[in-house]
């Protein structure tokens, strides 16, 4: 197999690996004595709905609502699904968040309540606090979204603005909670995927607005008095470990990252190349982690270390874009982009860069490949690639190229999926 057909086989078979319709059944022997109630919100929910569905034992009695973003719903039989903004919240949203926290407190402790939880699921249950807007959360978390902020600190501002996420649906639950989540975060701490609406909260009001200072955000007034009531104890904090409501719930996370590259060190080894795993959880600005995977392919490809070619370096985790130009970002986009340039054109090099979701950012692609004539076959089209990386424009390089991966809706969402083959 020719090295991009073993670079988008492998990509295939790691998205494969993470979707609900393989992971989601397995943990479906759940005790119910009297109705299951399903919730959910994430990319991936409404694809984990349908594999409950199919899955679930033959006359249980059986409703709920889930939602999803815009593009990534499926028709079922039971479980309602409700289309929604992201990555920042609409109107659909507000409607969609308010029923699912009305479904749960109206759940008794005779039923039970299967929770699908899944990247995305911050935005989409976003169901904002008393005094504060839609608008609110979208301003700040978009500022946010912007500047490069890591996903936890984003989350600790989100868990403060809502009535829904930092562990306040584990709160209002007089049922016993099964939480499936799919994880896109680093370390795959149920606290922090989807802002953990049945998990623990560590953070507090006060650490909410140090992340806004840190990365220089001006909220909304309304915003900054909600956060500075907090933190002088007018308002009830978060539910924090060891509070009673969480003897009654369950984490499982049945998905991730590694899940993903682990099938995909399958098909390179099963056609005779060396894969190391590098890990599913790095994190930092995208074209800073490309310099340093240019830097460590060169290696291996001039020298044989510390590895010998052919080998694939497979990692995962969530980079950042510091948006400071007119392009969409678009994360693994900018990474792909950056370590073309790094590369320099290095023979034997190449690489995918995607988003396991299928979306990159705003745009309607997943990512990128890079070859090793990449940068050649973009000049002799007038395409400057240091320009487009400065605006954070890297469709605008990848584009023309026909090189940008377009996989629509995968509906599983393990974050970040970066395959470099060096042969």
């Amino acid at each position: 197999m020719q090295p991009i057909e073993l670079l988008y086989a492998a990509h295939a078979a790691a998205i494969a690996a993470a979707q609900p319709e393989r992971v989601v059944p397995p943990h479906l022997s759940l005790p119910v004595s009297g109705h299951l109630r399903v919730v959910g919100a994430g990319k991936a929910a409404a694809a984990m709905a349908a594999a409950v569905e199919a899955h679930a034992p033959p006359g249980l009695s059986l409703d709920g609502l889930v939602v999803t973003r815009h593009g990534h719903g499926q028709s079922m039989r039971s479980i309602r699904v409700v289309e929604a903004g992201h990555p920042l919240p609409d109107a659909a949203v507000l409607q969609a968040a308010a029923e699912v926290l009305r479904l749960v407190a109206g759940a008794g402790p005779e039923d039970r309540l299967l929770a699908l939880i899944s990247g995305g699921g911050s935005s989409l249950l976003s169901l904002p606090a008393e005094g504060l807007t839609l608008d609110d959360i979208a301003c700040v978390s978009g500022d946010l979204l912007a500047c490069g902020a890591p996903i936890a600190e984003i989350n600790c501002v989100r868990k403060h603005l809502t009535r829904t996420l930092g562990g306040r649906l584990a709160a209002v639950s007089r049922a016993p909670v099964t939480v499936l989540a799919i994880s896109d975060v680093a370390g795959d701490d149920p606290a922090v995927i989807a802002s953990g609406p049945f998990a623990p909260d560590p953070t507090t009001y006060h650490d909410a607005i140090e992340v806004l200072a840190r990365w220089g955000v001006t909220p909304p007034a309304a915003v900054r008095a909600h956060l500075e009531r907090g933190v002088r104890g007018e308002l009830a904090e978060t539910p924090k470990p060891g509070a009673a409501c969480f003897a009654r719930v369950e984490h499982r996370v049945i998905a991730s990252g590694r899940t993903a590259l682990t099938a995909a060190a399958e098909v390179f080894r099963a056609h005779g190349v060396h894969a190391v795993v590098l890990g599913d959880s790095i994190e930092g600005e995208a074209r800073e982690v490309a310099a340093v995977f240019a830097a460590l392919a060169r290696e291996v490809r001039l020298y044989g270390t510390p590895w010998a070619p052919p080998v694939v370096l497979l990692a995962g985790g969530e980079t950042t874009v510091t948006v400071r130009g007119r392009g969409r970002g678009g994360r693994n986009a900018e990474f792909a982009l950056a370590l073309a340039i790094k590369l320099g054109g290095l023979p034997g090099v190449y690489a995918l860069a995607a988003d396991t979701d299928g979306i990159d950012g705003t745009g309607p692609h997943a990512g990128a490949l890079v070859t090793p004539d990449s940068l050649a076959r973009a000049r002799t089209l007038g395409l400057d690639a240091r320009r487009l990386l400065a605006d954070n424009d890297a469709c605008g390089f990848f584009a023309p190229l026909g090189d940008l991966l377009v996989s629509g809706p995968t509906r599983t969402n393990v974050n970040d999926y970066r395959a470099i083959l060096i042969t």
